[in-house]
This record gives C-alpha cells, structure tokens and sequence, in this order.
C-alpha cells in the first residue's frame, strides 16, 4: 500500500511539474515571439521590469498574438498590402544637394481620444491593445482603413491631414495624462538629398518601436532623438525620478521615424520591414539603402505631456517608458501632402503647419489662412 502511494505521489508531482514547465514556455515564447516580430531581440520575461513584462503578455500587445486576418486593406489576411501601383525604378541618391539648413514642416495635431485599439497591429479587434492615445483623425478606431480615415474628421491644423497617430497613453498613477493643444510632428528629410523626398503613399502605415524592447533598445534605438527630457534634465530613457514643479514643466520626448521604403507594401506581417532608416555614407551623408530606394518625409514625434512633480508613479499602457512606441497610418489628401512636400521639404524651408517659412516670407505658404489649399 504504501509503495503503491509513493508511485501515485510521484506521477502526480511529475505531472503538475510537467504542467507548470509547459506554462513557463508557454509564456517566454510569447514575450519572445513578440519581441522578434517587432524587430526587437528576444530577452527573458525577468529582463529590466518583470511585473511589466508580465502585464505585457497579459494585455496581449506583445504582438505575438497579432497574426494577420482578413480585415479591411488586407482581404487575403496574409499581412501584406501591396501598394497600387508599386514605386519602381528608383536608385537612391547619393548627389550632395545645394546646403539648406531645413527642409522641413510641421502637422500640428490635437489628441482626439483615447482607446484600447490599434488598426494596424490588431485590425478589427476592438479593446484588443493596451490603451492608446490618438491624434490627427478623429474616427480612428480598431476598425479603421483607408477608406474610414479618408472619410473622417481631423484635429490637425491641416485639414487636409486626414492621417491617424497614436501611441500608448500615459498614466501618473491611474489619471490618464494627455497631451495638451496641438503637438508637434514633423515632416523633414531623413536622406541627405531632400531634394528626392516624396509624398506617402496613401494608406502606408507603420510602427515605430516596440512596445517589448529592452532599455538598452531603447536608448540605442535609430530613430532616438534625445531621450525623455524635463526642466533642466536631458538623455533620459527610464522616466525621471522627479521633474520640476512649475506650470510651464511638462515631459517631452522626441523620436524618429524610418523614412526609406521598399516601394512594394504599404505594409507588412510585422508592420516595419516594408520602412528602413537611411545609412550613413561617407562624411555623414544620410542615403536610403537600396533595399528600400524610395525616400519619404521622416517623421519626428515630438510630444509634451503635462506631468511633473514626482514621477516615480508615471507610466506607459505599455509599460515602462523604454516601452514607448509609435505608429502612422498615412490618410493625407494627396494634393496637399504634395504641396507641402514639393514646397517646404524638396524646397529646403522651415514651414509651419500651413507651408509658411517666417524667414523666407517671399516663398509664400501653401495653405490658406484656413489651412487649406487655395
């Protein structure tokens, strides 16, 4: 009797041990296959923050659990949506252009709401994402597509900015902080012959970052501007453990986008490989390899949260702040994103949101006074 329950107590053990050793893979491949899809590395579930790692495979936005699905601009669900017709033919440009100091200008957009959506990770599964702040397009939602955004609203300066963008919401706490009045999203040349840069392709739409990356991705990230910064403090890519008191301090953070495409997708499966960021040649020439010849506007994120004081309770939805990311889902009416392009960008001009260069006023400005084409 007694050998009898020793075997049955030892089955019994070897099976729950089974079970929870099944489990513990289960969940590192999650948070794994999530980082590689993103274009982060694979790092252990323990790495920098555990409880925010944890909460990630729990909220799902590992991207792990995104498979693609037959769903608006993608009706075969393979991931992929080729632009019609695609961009051939183009060699990237390594000709040194007349010097200009900027080529650049600004879409000003206002935070429109806030959602636990995210059209281009999880297209059609509305409260599928951690929680998201969203900009521009005043209709974006899980179920977003070209043809929606098109047909929306915009809190953007521009009204011909259709366009959506979004990243995860911050918290102090449990008070969700927005963003106040328009932020600013610049449009500049990311190669060193601006004079090539040309307009998205309607319905391109992209990630930049990964909601798993690791600090040290983070901090070395392509598209890091300066890290968080607040007050007197700069280089920052944990949030700081206190920012100054004062009406006027907030929480800022600037970070780039790829600006070379492939000229075949709009997007792809992990919604980054169809974008690359232009590599360096020579005396710190900036050109877009030749995987992706086709250089576009880079867009530059450069957000202001009011939040200051002690920090130690801020927070992303997506966790903690090396989790920042961002994604574009480009909506722009294609006449005016030309004319801003073609004038501010390939022009070599530092505009405001409506084409207007301060120290060239005899350039002129796109927009009217009502930000529209005249």
């Amino acid at each position: 009797m007694a050998t009898r329950f020793s075997r049955t107590t030892l089955v019994s053990a070897l099976i729950v041990a089974t079970a929870l050793a099944l489990v513990a893979l289960g969940l590192t491949a999650i948070t794994n296959a999530g980082a590689t899809a993103s274009g982060a590395a694979p790092t252990p579930a323990t790495a920098a923050d555990p409880r925010a790692a944890a909460s990630h495979v729990m909220q799902g936005h590992t991207m792990a659990d995104a498979k693609p699905v037959a769903f608006g601009d993608d009706p075969d669900g393979d991931g992929y949506i080729p632009a019609n017709p695609p961009v051939t033919g183009v060699e990237p440009s390594q000709e040194i252009p007349p010097h200009r100091y900027f080529h650049e200008f600004q879409a000003n957009c206002s935070v429109t709401h806030t959602a636990p959506d995210d059209p281009i990770v999880y297209p059609g599964r509305a409260g599928a994402s951690h929680d998201h702040t969203f900009m521009g397009n005043d209709t974006t939602n899980a179920s977003s597509t070209t043809a929606s955004l098109s047909a929306g609203g915009t809190a953007c300066l521009a009204r011909g900015d259709l366009s959506a963008y979004w990243m995860p919401t911050l918290y102090n706490g449990d008070e969700e902080i927005r963003p106040i009045g328009p932020q600013t999203i610049y449009y500049k040349a990311g190669v060193t012959d601006y004079r090539t840069v040309r307009p998205f392709p309607k319905g391109l739409r992209f990630v930049v970052g990964s909601p798993t990356q690791t600090p040290e991705q983070f901090r070395n990230h392509p598209g890091m501007v300066e890290g968080y910064e607040c007050g007197e403090s700069y280089h920052n890519y944990a949030f700081p453990a206190a920012c100054p008191t004062s009406p006027d301090t907030q929480l800022n953070l600037r970070m780039q986008a790829p600006s070379c495409w492939d000229g075949k997708y709009l997007d792809t499966p992990d919604h980054q490989s169809h974008m690359a960021y232009p590599v360096v040649m020579g005396a710190n020439q900036d050109v877009c390899p030749a995987s992706h010849p086709v250089a576009l506007p880079m867009i530059e994120f450069k957000m202001a949260w009011p939040v200051n004081g002690d920090m130690s309770q801020v927070r992303l939805a997506s966790g903690a702040g090396h989790s920042f990311h961002y994604d574009f889902f480009n909506a722009w009416d294609d006449a005016t994103l030309k004319a801003m392009v073609d004038h501010c960008v390939v022009g070599g001009l530092q505009c405001n949101a409506r084409g207007y260069d301060e120290a060239n006023p005899d350039r002129g400005a796109v927009l009217d006074e009502n930000y529209e084409l005249p």
